[in-house]
């Protein structure tokens, strides 16, 4: 373990973002709540504040130190609002605008991890437009040509497991496609990879981004969807993951290569899938991964040996330190 011990006189005043729009605002209030009263516990003031019209004045007036975005969904994830704050010289935690853009779209993602030479799954990417212009009949029947079961279908942005669904038959795929352009107008259909389901943090305090132990995902249902990401007692987590000393080593490399390929700073959470000869598969990468009592960062950096205020309050420090730089 490495000790954290950042310098608190540097950070008085943080700004934690939480809630918004999006359909993950509940689960982004559970993790400004505990983002929060870690960074209180750790002697740092901190308003939790939920995003509104009246915000960037708000944040203009106040000036605080720092912001720690806890917006999950494309409210805090897309890019736009890291933008606003860019453009209103706020040092915040997290990506840059840039970056979250790329990792927020995951057809994108995948070219750019599949480029820096990290196996990702054979997928398509299909919009709304063209589904319903194309004929879903005939679309329906390209992909599955093209793509046979079993696959994984899901709107090309988003989190939280919305809208994704697994697909072992094919008469199952119309139903998928449709709820998963219930969130997103684009949609992914992707081979399904068969192997162990890894969550791997990436954190960077200043010195490099280093993989925080997988976290191995075993649900109870078999599909690790949104009910048992945060329902406590749906999913059964292995800290570190039960894979052989290569194999995990193999699985930290591609984790933060992809952290890496992106262009991610601060923390990140990279989701693999490793296959029974013990490849990783890139599945997505995360911004902003979920910070609640049942998420997988926070699962880790405990592990680890990590206290959690530490390391937010080191993050909040390395955001103003690399703001200025």
């Amino acid at each position: 373990m490495t000790s954290i011990t950042p310098d608190s006189a540097a950070v008085r005043s943080v700004v934690v973002l939480a809630g918004g729009i999006s359909h993950e605002r509940d689960v982004s209030l559970r993790s400004g709540r505990r983002v929060a009263d870690s960074l209180v516990a750790h002697g740092l003031s901190v308003e939790l504040r939920d995003p509104d019209a009246s915000l960037l004045g708000h944040l203009r007036d106040t000036q605080p130190d720092v912001i720690w975005p806890a917006l999950h969904g494309a409210s805090g994830e897309d890019g736009a609002l890291r933008g606003l704050l860019e453009a209103l010289d706020i040092p915040f935690v997290g990506s840059r605008a840039t970056a979250a853009r790329l990792a927020w779209d995951k057809p994108t993602a995948k070219a750019l991890v599949a480029r820096a030479g990290i196996r990702t799954p054979r997928s398509i990417t299909l919009s709304h437009d063209a589904f319903r212009e194309l004929g879903a009949v005939s679309v329906l029947q390209a992909i599955s040509d093209e793509h046979p079961v079993p696959v994984v279908v899901k709107p090309a942005r988003g989190g939280s497991a919305q809208g994704v669904t697994v697909v072992d038959d094919a008469s199952a795929l119309p139903r998928a496609m449709v709820d998963a352009y219930t969130y997103c107008e684009d949609v992914i259909v992707e081979q399904k990879i068969v192997g162990t389901e890894v969550a791997v943090g990436v954190l960077d305090t200043g010195d490099g981004p280093v993989a925080l132990p997988a976290v191995e995902i075993v649900p109870t249902s078999g599909f690790y969807g949104f009910e048992a990401r945060y329902n406590a007692g749906e999913t059964r987590f292995f800290t570190p993951a039960r894979l052989d000393e290569t194999v995990s080593a193999g699985v930290a490399e591609a984790a933060v290569a992809a952290h890496t390929a992106l262009g991610l700073r601060h923390l990140s959470r990279v989701d693999i899938i490793v296959d029974a000869a013990g490849t990783p598969w890139f599945l997505e990468v995360n911004v902003l991964p979920g910070l609640t009592e049942t998420s997988l960062v926070p699962i880790a950096l405990e592990a680890a040996g990590y206290d959690l205020g530490w390391v937010y309050a080191e993050l909040a420090q390395r955001a103003i330190l690399d703001h200025e730089a």
